[in-house]
């Protein structure tokens, strides 16, 4: 396996991970009967830009790092903010 496909692969599960989470958060609202955004959404979501982060580094993209890299603090942040709700 070259390090193109290596990368790719990185790519691909990346984005396949994107698409995984609003799966989760489609179940998460029919279960809830309301739109809900689960704890779990802002994980994957975190797991999704960081994998598509490694590959726009590696394929030295400047607009595709630039739309990562903010999406990785406002998850993180939204993580943190359920974190702190959930502990008061």
């Amino acid at each position: 396996m070259t390090e193109e496909q290596v990368f790719m692969g990185i790519g691909f599960i990346g984005q396949g991970i994107f698409g995984i989470r609003f799966i989760i958060q489609w179940a998460a609202s029919e279960r809830a009967k309301k739109s809900v955004i689960p704890f779990s959404f802002w994980i994957i979501s975190i797991v999704a830009s960081l994998f598509s982060l490694i590959y726009a580094i590696y394929k030295k993209d400047p607009v595709f790092i630039m739309g990562q890299i903010p999406n990785i603090f406002v998850y993180s942040r939204n993580i943190f903010l359920m974190k702190k709700r959930t502990c008061s």
